[in-house]
């Protein structure tokens, strides 16, 4: 996953009314935060993160005293946050190339991420109230594209440099997958799972990227719209249903792709089916929603 700026979600597009900033819901447990350090080794990783809960990315540099202070503003409203956001903080000075995909111009340099899409926040410093109102925005943002998810504490399972490394079997389709390239990426997932039907990791994977395939660049209330106005329209309800999925509305995508297999026969029924069944694969055999939506895909195919 990459940044796209052509792409970028626009924060003036909002056709919401702007809440009035308040105090975020929920509390951080004592101890907690969501604050990692990351580097190039591990940016990809917390794009793809973005995609289930909000990512907020601030630039600094360890020459730049200011900065440095004001990354302790940023955690502390964050963290405030209780798992809303993760905040990623990225040294200059040790990941230049970073910086200079971000187009930063200075430090500090803060900007928000969902479905691996760049939200511009601001550079220079603030308040911290004025940092919550436009955090509060970025969520506002963020609901709007579908992405509601909980970040776990940095304690519990928030990406680290510790992570292990990446499996070789994976470079290609990685380097592809981190520039954006989704359907390279797709090619070199197929080429794995045809070399081996039985690695079920690379059949995750290749799920994955045909996910992000089919949604980027999607805006989510024209395919919402699309898909009301045309009930009976396969590829619209389809999309809203990968939507979905991508935003963390898990038995909302499934719900939706097993009554369009109620309403339909033949290739039509065929072709959602084989969907749900990829959606299986994204989301893992033992889940429990998954368990759920096979019993209710095989009700209403036979």
């Amino acid at each position: 996953m990459s940044f796209s700026r052509p792409g970028a979600v626009d924060l003036s597009a909002l056709k919401k009314p702007a809440a009035p900033a308040g105090a975020p819901a929920g509390s951080a447990p004592a101890g907690a935060s969501w604050v990692i350090e990351v580097g190039e080794q591990n940016f990809q990783q917390v794009l793809q993160a973005s995609v289930d809960y909000v990512v907020v990315v601030s630039l600094w540099s360890s020459r730049s005293p200011q900065s440095s202070t004001f990354n302790q503003v940023l955690a502390d409203a964050v963290n405030a946050y209780a798992g809303r956001m993760l905040l990623a903080q990225i040294d200059v000075d040790t990941s230049p190339q970073i910086a200079q995909m971000l187009g930063a111009q200075g430090v500090p340099f803060v900007l928000g991420v969902v479905k691996g899409q760049p939200v511009p926040l601001f550079q220079g410093t603030a308040e911290e109230p004025q940092v919550r109102q436009y955090f509060d925005e970025l969520l506002r943002v963020a609901e709007a594209n579908g992405v509601t998810g909980t970040a776990p504490p940095v304690s519990a399972a928030a990406p680290t440099d510790e992570e292990p490394a990446d499996d070789p079997r994976f470079a290609a389709a990685d380097e592809a997958y981190g520039e954006g390239d989704y359907a390279k990426a797709v090619a070199e997932y197929e080429k794995l799972v045809a070399a081996n039907p039985a690695d079920t990791e690379a059949a995750e994977r290749l799920a994955g990227a045909r996910l992000l395939q089919r949604t980027d660049g999607a805006d989510l209330a024209a395919a919402r719209d699309a898909a009301a106005q045309n009930p009976d329209d396969i590829d619209a309800q389809m999309l809203v249903a990968d939507l979905d999925l991508s935003g963390g509305h898990v038995e909302d995508a499934f719900g939706r792709l097993i009554d369009v297999v109620r309403r339909t026969a033949g290739d039509d029924r065929e072709r959602v089916r084989v969907r749900l069944v990829e959606y299986f694969t994204i989301v893992g055999p033992d889940d429990p929603r998954v368990s759920q939506a096979r019993r209710s895909l095989a009700t209403a195919l036979y």
